[in-house]
C-alpha cells in the first residue's frame, strides 16, 4: 500500500516530472515501503527518466535490469545499455551482448554487433560466468577473440574457487559438448520428456564425478559451471519422485548449491516435508529438518521466489517447530505478498480485515491486499472485497443537480463542483460529498469516506478505485484541494455554510430539500 510520500511521487511521475520518474523507478527496482519490487515497471519509469536526460536512470538500467526483462522493450532500451557500457559498467556490456546475440536485437547493425562482441569479451575476461558461457557458445559456432594466457594469469583469482575446476570458457565441451548443449536446448523448448531422456546419460556422467551432496560440495569447494548448473537444475525439475532417490536428491542438492533458486525451493520443501501450501507430504526426508529447510528457502527467497517466503511463513506457524513465531510468520507472509504471491496476498488481506477493530487502518490494508489477489483471479478475494468495501450506490440526490451544471457555474465554484463530481463518481451522500477531507481520503487504491468528526450519524466506509478514469479524476481533484484548507474553519466553512452555498448556487434544484438537516 503506497504511503503519502510515494503517492506524491507517483502523481509527479505521471505528470512528467523527470526526478519523480527516476525516484519511482528506484522504488520499483529496489522495493519501497508500500510498493512491491517490480523490475519491468522499474524499467518503464527509468527509461522515461533517461529520455529526459537523467544519467543516473540509464546507469541503473545498465547495472540492474537483466536481459530477460529488457528484451520486451527492444529496441528502445539498447541505447541505455550502450551508454552504460561506454561509462564502464561491466554488467551493462554483458546484458547488451545477451540482447544482441541471444535475442537478435541488432540484426541490421554491424557497429552494434561489434560493440556487443567487445563487451562480451571484456565481461568474460573479468570473470562473469554468464559472459564466459555465452562466449563459449559463440566460440562453438564462430571463433571469437580470447584473451592471451598472460592476461588470464594477471587477473585476480575469485575469492571462491573450485579445487578441481569442471568448466572454463575454453574447455566447456569436456562434459557437455556445444553440439549436445544446442540439441538439449532445442528439446527443452519443445518436449521436456525428450529432453530428460537425452540428458540422463550426461547427468549420470556428471554426477559420477561430483560430490554426493551440498555439504560435500562445500567441503571440497566444488562449483558447477553454467552449462552443468543448467543441466542439474533442469533435470532436478523434471525427474519424477519415483526416480532413484539418490540420483534425484544429489541432482537437486548440487543444483541448489550452485545457486539455482528453483532447486533451493524444492530442497527446502523436501527437508520440511511439505508442499508449497504448507501441507504435510508423505515423501521427503525421514526426519524433518527445519533448520536446513529454512536455510535453503531463505536462499531461494533472496533470489526472488515469493513461494519460498510463503513456505517459510508456513514453517514458522507449525506447532512442532521449536522456534514457532507468529510475528516471523507474518513478516515472511508480507514479503511473499509484496512479491506477488496470490495466496499470501489473500492471507494478508484477511488478517488485516480480522484486526480492523484494534487498528482502524486495517481495512485499508485489507482492501489493498485483497485487490491484488483478486487481480490474479482469486474468487475468494473478490468475495471478501464485497465485505470490505461495498459497491458504491448511485447518489440519487445528484440526479436533479446534474442537469443544472453549466460551465459558468463550474468555473465560479470549482471546489464545490469537484465535490459534486466525487459524489457522482463514488456514490457519496450529500453530507459525505460536502464534508469529505479529500486529501486524507485518497489512499491510492481506495477512498476512505469518514466524516464522523463533523457528522455523527455517518459511518466510516471504503470505496474501491477500480478504473483508470476514477484514478485520474481523483488525482485531479486532490491537486485542486492541496493548496487550500478544507476544514470547518477554512475557506469552505462548515457543513451548513457549504450546504447553503450549494442551495444559492443552484436555486432551481429545490432549496428546501437541500437545506434539510
Amino acid at each position: 500500500m503506497a504511503n503519502r510520500e510515494e503517492l506524491g511521487i507517483i502523481r509527479g511521475a505521471r505528470a512528467g516530472d523527470a526526478d519523480c520518474q527516476l525516484a519511482l523507478g528506484k522504488l520499483y527496482l529496489f522495493g519501497g515501503a508500500g510498493l512491491p519490487l517490480n523490475v519491468p515497471t522499474a524499467l518503464h519509469w527509468l527509461g522515461r527518466a533517461a529520455q529526459r536526460g537523467l544519467d543516473e536512470a540509464w546507469r541503473l538500467i545498465g547495472s540492474h535490469i537483466p536481459a530477460d526483462t529488457a528484451r520486451h522493450a527492444l529496441p528502445d532500451v539498447l541505447r541505455w545499455y550502450e551508454h552504460a557500457h561506454d561509462a564502464g559498467i561491466l554488467q551493462a556490456g554483458l546484458t547488451l551482448a545477451q540482447l544482441v546475440f541471444q535475442h537478435g536485437a541488432a540484426r541490421d547493425s554491424s557497429a552494434l554487433t561489434n560493440k556487443a562482441r567487445q563487451a562480451l569479451e571484456a565481461a568474460a575476461h573479468a570473470g562473469l560466468p554468464e559472459a564466459q558461457w555465452l562466449l563459449a557458445q559463440r566460440a562453438a559456432g564462430r571463433p571469437l577473440h580470447v584473451a592471451p594466457p598472460v592476461q588470464r594469469q594477471a587477473r585476480q583469482p575469485a575469492p571462491r574457487r573450485a579445487a578441481r575446476p569442471l568448466w572454463r570458457a575454453d574447455n566447456a565441451d569436456q562434459l557437455i559438448p556445444a553440439a549436445d548443449h544446442a540439441r538439449l536446448e532445442l528439446l527443452w523448448q519443445q518436449d521436456h520428456n525428450a529432453f530428460l531422456e537425452q540428458a540422463r546419460p550426461l547427468l549420470r556422467r556428471l554426477l559420477a564425478g561430483a560430490p554426493a551432496d551440498a555439504e560435500a560440495a562445500r567441503a571440497t569447494d566444488w562449483l558447477p559451471g553454467p552449462p552443468q548448473l543448467l543441466l542439474l537444475a533442469r533435470c532436478a525439475e523434471l525427474l519424477p519422485p519415483s526416480a532413484a532417490d539418490a540420483e534425484l536428491q544429489q541432482c537437486r542438492e548440487l543444483a541448489a548449491y550452485g545457486g539455482d533458486r528453483n532447486a533451493q525451493l524444492a530442497l527446502g520443501l523436501w527437508f520440511a516435508r511439505m508442499d508449497g501450501e504448507g501441507k504435510r507430504q508423505s515423501n521427503g526426508i525421514a526426519a524433518v529438518n527445519f533448520k536446513r529447510a529454512i536455510r535453503w528457502l531463505t536462499l531461494a527467497g533472496e533470489q526472488g521466489l515469493a513461494e519460498a517466503w510463503f513456505a517459510l511463513s508456513r514453517i514458522y506457524l507449525k506447532p512442532e517447530f521449536s522456534q514457532r513465531s507468529v510475528a516471523e510468520a507474518q513478516s515472511y507472509l508480507e514479503r511473499a505478498a509484496e512479491m506477488g504471491h496470490c495466496g499470501a496476498q489473500l492471507e494478508c488481506g484477511m488478517y488485516a480485515w480480522r484486526n480492523r477493530r484494534t487498528d482502524e487502518q486495517s481495512d485499508v490494508r485489507a482492501a489493498y491486499w485483497l485487490q491484488k489477489a483478486a487481480a490474479q483471479g482469486c474468487e475468494e478475494a473478490e468475495t471478501a472485497l464485497a465485505r470490505v468495501a461495498a459497491a458504491p450506490k448511485e447518489a440519487g440526490w445528484m440526479a436533479s443537480i446534474v442537469t443544472c451544471l453549466t460551465r459558468e457555474l463550474l468555473e465560479s465554484q470549482p471546489l464545490l463542483a469537484a465535490r459534486l463530481e466525487l459524489a457522482a463518481l463514488f456514490g457519496l451522500s450529500r453530507a459525505e460529498a460536502l464534508l469529505l477531507d479529500v486529501k486524507a481520503a485518497d489512499q491510492g487504491h481506495c477512498l476512505v469516506v469518514d466524516i464522523r468528526a463533523s457528522y455523527g450519524r455517518s459511518k466510516r466506509r471504503l470505496v474501491l478505485l477500480r478504473t483508470a478514469r476514477e484514478r485520474q479524476a481523483l488525482d485531479r481533484i486532490v491537486r485542486l484541494f492541496e493548496s487550500i484548507d478544507s476544514g470547518p474553519d477554512g475557506l469552505e466553512g462548515n457543513y451548513r455554510q457549504r450546504l447553503y452555498r450549494l442551495k444559492t448556487w443552484l436555486p432551481n434544484v429545490g432549496g428546501d430539500d437541500l437545506l434539510a438537516a
